[in-house]
């Protein structure tokens, strides 16, 4: 339950902290390993995640695409549905709208980072991440509820 709750909260956060992780779930008495399984799932939340932007960013340069502004992602792209699917796979709630922005911006950075061969440089990512960093949304207020999967059903 814990896993499926935190898979949706990255649809609103790809950075959370552990206090905002301390929030959000309020039945887990936390303690330096659960702390730290929290906080591995989100990393590796963000790993699947940005494996697909680079896999989707250099597929589109394969294909002829020559500006990141070309890159538009809607509801429909398959790269969204793909990311949906993993993090909402039984659709339990509607993806908010700026994640399309996220993705479409994180889209676009790795494309930028490849046309201008900056994957041969070491941490080359890193610059990306501090982008999408700042683009964490605030969680909503259900998150927070022990019962927070009752809520879904109101909505």
């Amino acid at each position: 339950m814990h896993l499926r709750k935190a898979k949706l909260m990255f649809f609103y956060v790809r950075y959370p902290s552990s206090a905002i992780l301390k929030v959000y779930f309020p039945d887990v008495k936390f303690n330096k390993n659960n702390t730290a399984q929290l906080v591995k799932w989100f990393s590796n939340f963000r790993e699947f995640y940005y494996i697909q932007m680079e896999k989707y960013a250099r597929q589109a340069i394969a294909e002829g695409v020559k500006h990141a502004e070309d890159l538009v992602v809607s509801t429909d792209a398959e790269l969204y549905r793909i990311l949906n699917l993993h993090y909402n796979r039984n659709n339990q709630i509607e993806v908010p709208d700026n994640f399309r922005m996220v993705v479409q911006a994180t889209y676009r950075e790795f494309f930028k980072s490849v046309m201008a061969n900056k994957d041969t440089e070491p941490s080359w990512k890193k610059a990306i991440y501090k982008v999408i960093a700042r683009m964490d949304d605030v969680l909503p207020e259900y998150f927070k509820s022990p019962n927070w999967m009752d809520q879904l059903g109101d909505m």
